[in-house]
Order: structure tokens, then sequence, then C-alpha cells
């Protein structure tokens, strides 16, 4: 880093205030774009190539209920987000993890008097 004079300091000031700006701006846009992604509308192509699943599954599953599904007149929309969390939801939880709610099942309840 070179070394500042007192002279410099306004300069110095306004680039940073420049730079903040900046930062500022590609974060807005970085917050709107991910607001943008999770709101995304997917027809039932696009949400069997985001799930690796067939059109066919998905629609069985959709009769099912097993999937969020959206239907508009004879056409299916899916939510990205909520395709996404339906996948988070189904995860399969370690031994561990079972152990441990089991225990505090059983910690958690009244003695018998």
């Amino acid at each position: 880093m070179k070394p500042y004079k007192f002279e410099d300091l306004p300069d110095i000031i306004g680039e940073l205030l420049t730079r903040i700006d900046s930062i500022e701006k590609l974060l807005q846009e970085n917050k709107l774009n991910a607001v943008a992604a999770n709101d995304e509308l997917l027809t039932i192509s696009e949400a069997a190539i985001l799930l690796k699943l067939s059109v066919a599954t998905i629609y069985t599953k959709v009769c099912k209920n097993e999937i969020p599904a959206n239907k508009q007149g004879k056409r299916l929309y899916f939510y990205r987000a909520e395709l996404l969390n339906w996948i988070k939801l189904g995860r399969i939880k370690t031994i561990t993890e079972i152990q441990q709610e089991t225990e505090l099942k059983f910690n958690s309840r009244k003695p018998f008097k």
C-alpha cells in the first residue's frame, strides 16, 4: 500500500464512496436476482428437467398429491422454490439424528405418578 498525503484525502474519500455505491448496486441486483429465481414459474417440462424426472412421473406425483403444483385450466405450473423445498423435506435422517430425536422425546415426557 502506498503512503498517502493529507492533501489526497478528499480524492481518496470520493473514490471510496464511488466504490461503495457500485458495491451496493451489485448487492441489490444480486438480491433481486435471487428473489426472481425463487419466484420463477416452471412448466411441467422445466420441472422435469430440474427434478431429473420424466414428465409422466411428475403427472403421477401430482395426481397423488406428492409434489407441490399449481393448476390453471389444463396446465400445471410449479414454483422453483417450492420444488427445491419439497426435495429438502424428503431428506433421509441419519441413525444418529433418529437416536437424538428419540432421546429428546423420552427425556421430555413427564414421569408417571
